[in-house]
């Protein structure tokens, strides 16, 4: 094999595995807003909440679930509408003579281009759905110290 289809078989493969972890710490993240919400309902229900505790709860309540979205969003694959088509999606359209083809003339720098899109817009949405997170969980904790301080 030349270096330079080395180079590009090393980050194909690179891609792909920064696709995987961007797709497990979406999983783990979501399953915590989960269980954050879960935590938040029951809570609520055992605590004198105030005016302001209900205000700024729910706000939190409300950022948790667009990260939630936002996260949904992340795995949710996309099939078409992409300008260059690459990999399984145009295999699946395509008889096994044309994806011979396909896969022996086609640029291999084509399909790192396109994954390396994905992994960006991927990463681009678990950044977004974190900083959510971190400031919905922020907002669900100061309306539990508003409803234990008793703030009106």
């Amino acid at each position: 094999m030349s270096a330079p289809i080395e180079k590009l078989t090393a980050a194909h493969a690179e891609v792909k595995a920064e696709i995987a972890r961007t797709d497990t710490k979406t999983g783990l993240l979501l399953a915590f807003v989960g269980a954050v919400l879960a935590g938040t309902a029951s809570l609520a229900r055992d605590l004198p909440l105030s005016t302001a505790a209900c205000v700024v709860g729910g706000v939190g309540v409300a950022v948790l679930v667009a990260a939630a979205v936002l996260l949904l969003r992340s795995t949710r694959p996309n099939l078409g509408g992409r300008r260059e088509r690459f990999g399984f999606p145009l295999w699946a359209t395509l008889s096994p003579q044309e994806i011979t083809t396909v896969v022996t003339t086609v640029d291999p720098a084509v399909a790192v281009a396109g994954l390396s899109r994905i992994a960006v817009a991927k990463f681009t949405c678990l950044r977004r759905a974190v900083d959510l997170t971190m400031a919905g969980v922020a907002l669900l904790v100061l309306a539990a110290l508003l409803a234990l301080g008793g703030a009106a």
